[in-house]
């Protein structure tokens, strides 16, 4: 039981910043200046003739 308890507190403290972290850094990443030309490119993908 002391190791549930010790992993539980560890997910609710730094599990949580972590997640949060990670979220902030996709959106950030996602929404970068020179993000849309790369997803239009990553989108034609499907598209290309081989």
């Amino acid at each position: 039981m002391e190791i549930y308890t010790a992993m539980r507190h560890f997910a609710d403290s730094w599990g949580l910043l972590a997640m949060t972290l990670f979220f902030l850094g996709v959106l950030v990443f996602t929404l970068r200046p020179g993000a849309k030309a790369s997803a239009n490119e990553a989108a034609q993908i499907p598209l290309k003739e081989d």
